[in-house]
């Protein structure tokens, strides 16, 4: 047992189970599923998480039925042909010493998946549109239900014939069971509606459904939504007497908050780093208090094991989901347990490859941890045959995460920053407000930097005499890029800008024009950094909103604070020129142009340009070299690290 965090790393009996510890994976989409079974890749995924000491983990999504296909490789348990390949990924789970449930699932009418091109018809408890997807269901008949009520039983027994130690019914983010549940979705004059007891009745036929065909020595649980955070959705007060009723007969329930339904419950589904860290821990602590000897779980932005510590210690929980912490960091549990806290990679909630992933079809992974999801091809680094000398140069998060892997890989190497400070661009996104969190990724690859004996030299210029005395085996070029202005027309009568000049300290008039080039988190910064120093400020967006090239959750955060905060948003909109306090531009979709008046200050948010300076006379030098990161072509900080991993492998092995 761990003496930092004793009561996190004490065992939990769940019914006939001991789990080794109190932190949980949760259900989470991987795409790492295909043809409805799981693959190498997810299994492997898994036993990553498996033995780097996680206590339980709950495997994603089952569908029970064939209506529940909500992506295209959707985890199938159908067939009884899934049983021997879900064996796999079980057995893998337990040979590591976790605990394995899986989660089973029907979307009801959040349905977005295509078949054969088609949009395929959701099935839905009554005639209550999809605000979100867009989507109207068909009405159930009740032998419909009671089809779907008998595929809960069945994919349960199948999982349970292949060795799951647990079922979990998904009736979180506004899914089928929630639907049922909701006074504001079910409209039925049948059984299944018109009262509580019959909303919720679905649910209860579903759990009897499990348990006449399941092992009674199977734990059956269900993960709800604690608060939908959603005006026309279930609400705290409804959730915590739903959770109060289906305690009984149920062996645990796992909380965590939103729906699906909306923009704004959307974003609870997987919280950005702008939500309070075990946000619905008081929640889960009402609740434990009151369902007696129902086991209760809780996740919800728990990234540090300090934070999960607390919830277990004080009994607001008994278990805590730290997906992300561990999609992060794998070896998160077995760290905390040995009190290497510092040494734990720390989620940092930006959600770009791991529900970002997921949402474009792509397996997952992490931003600062390139292996996850890649476990097959990364867990075991090559080692170099002959250990050699390695410069990299530029401490952006590419060029750390460069001298990591190659000092990872048996080599003697050296990193050159010509600033004073590591991390590039990181450093200005965690200027910004609600981004100061993003500032994590400089420390925890600084970290790396040190266990893995890199050294750093600091304010160390790169060209060609010094290269020459340094005398490098290899060298990777991680330069960055540099900012970049566009030609405006114009003249004089309005202040322009770079973004870059606001946050080293320049004021800005009263009347402000935000021009958004990236639709990225920059501008949103601004705009909101401006706003809140008393500026009026307008948001002139070269796409189709702001932040449409972040995640979506992320993305509707920020618009909404942008909202609260009155600023006044144009989109499809190019820079073309400024002068006498005016500012034009031109509709991208109509080719016409939009006059924005009284402005006393233009900010422009342009792209970066590479910065690639030493390239030529280093081609011509002999010494085997990689360009990666912005210094080969702007992009985010997801692309710098991942070439850093790659490209210096490709390099040095």
């Amino acid at each position: 047992m761990s003496s930092l965090f004793p009561n996190l790393f004490s065992p939990f009996q769940m019914k006939g189970l001991e789990i080794r510890n109190r932190i949980f994976s949760s259900g989470h989409d991987t795409d790492l599923a295909r043809g409805g079974i799981p693959t190498d890749e997810l299994i492997a995924y898994h036993v990553a998480r498996a033995r780097g000491g996680v206590g339980l983990i709950v495997v994603q999504v089952v569908a029970v039925h064939d209506s529940a296909r909500y992506t295209s490789e959707v985890l199938q348990g159908a067939d009884d042909d899934c049983i021997p390949h879900f064996s796999r990924l079980f057995d893998a789970i337990h040979r590591e010493g976790a605990a394995a449930f899986v989660q089973l699932f029907h979307p009801g009418r959040e349905l977005a998946a295509r078949r054969d091109g088609a949009v395929m018809p959701a099935w839905g408890v009554s005639q209550a549109p999809s605000e979100r997807f867009k989507v109207v269901a068909k009405t159930m008949s009740t032998d419909e239900i009671g089809e779907i009520i008998s595929g809960y039983g069945d994919a349960a027994r199948r999982m349970a014939a292949a060795g799951v130690d647990g079922v979990e019914i998904v009736g979180s983010h506004g899914y089928l069971p929630s639907q049922f549940l909701s006074p504001s979705i079910n409209f039925r004059t049948d059984e299944y509606g018109g009262n509580p007891e019959n909303r919720r009745r679905f649910v209860d036929e579903v759990i009897q459904s499990i348990r006449s065909t399941c092992p009674e020595e199977l734990i059956v649980g269900a993960r709800l939504s604690g608060d939908e955070f959603d005006s026309g959705g279930l609400d705290e007060d409804a959730m915590f007497e739903i959770c109060r009723n289906l305690a009984p007969s149920l062996d645990y329930l796992n909380v965590i908050a939103g729906t699906s339904a909306s923009s704004g419950g959307s974003v609870h589904i997987v919280p950005p780093m702008t939500v309070s860290n075990g946000y619905m821990a008081p929640f889960s602590a009402k609740l434990k208090q009151a369902v007696g000897p129902t086991a209760v779980l809780v996740a919800g932005r728990i990234n540090q094991p300090q934070d999960a510590e607390k919830i277990v210690r004080e009994g607001a929980a008994d278990m805590c989901g730290m997906t992300r912490a561990m999609i992060c960091d794998p070896r998160m549990p077995a760290k905390a347990s040995l009190g290497q806290v510092d040494d734990i990679r720390a989620c940092i909630g930006c959600n770009q490859a791991c529900i970002g992933h997921a949402q474009l079809g792509l397996p997952i992974s992490c931003i600062q941890y390139p292996e996850s999801g890649r476990e097959l091809r990364f867990a075991e680094k090559p080692r170099a045959e002959v250990s050699r000398r390695v410069l990299v140069v530029g401490g952006g998060p590419a060029g750390m995460k460069a001298a990591i892997t190659a000092a990872e890989t048996g080599n003697s190497v050296t990193l050159w920053e010509r600033s004073s400070r590591l991390g590039g661009q990181a450093l200005l996104a965690q200027a910004l407000p609600n981004r100061e969190e993003f500032g994590g990724i400089i420390n925890n690859l600084e970290g790396e930097l040190r266990r893995a004996g890199v050294s750093v030299s600091l304010n160390s210029e790169f060209d060609q005499p010094n290269c020459s005395e340094f005398s490098p085996d290899a060298v990777v070029l991680a330069t960055g890029s540099r900012r970049w202005m566009p030609p405006i027309e114009g003249g004089e009568g309005v202040e322009i800008l770079h973004h870059e000049d606001i946050l080293a300290g320049a004021k800005t008039g009263q009347r402000v024009v935000i021009y958004d080039w990236r639709t990225d988190w920059i501008a949103i910064g601004m705009a909101e950094l401006l706003s809140q120093s008393g500026a009026d400020v307008r948001l002139a967006v070269n796409g189709v909103c702001p932040g449409f090239a972040i995640q979506n959750y992320v993305r509707d955060a920020a618009i909404a604070r942008l909202y609260r905060l009155g600023v006044e948003t144009t989109a499809f909109m190019r820079l073309y020129g400024a002068e006498d306090r005016t500012v034009y531009f031109v509709h991208t979709a109509a080719q016409e142009p939009v006059v924005l008046e009284d402005v006393d200050t233009l900010v422009v948010v342009p792209p970066n340009q590479p910065e690639v300076g030493p390239a030529d006379w280093l081609k011509s030098s002999g010494i085997p070299y990689r360009i990666i990161g912005d210094a080969l072509a702007p992009r985010t900080a997801e692309e710098a690290v991942y070439e850093g991993l790659t490209a210096t492998l490709e390099l040095l092995t």
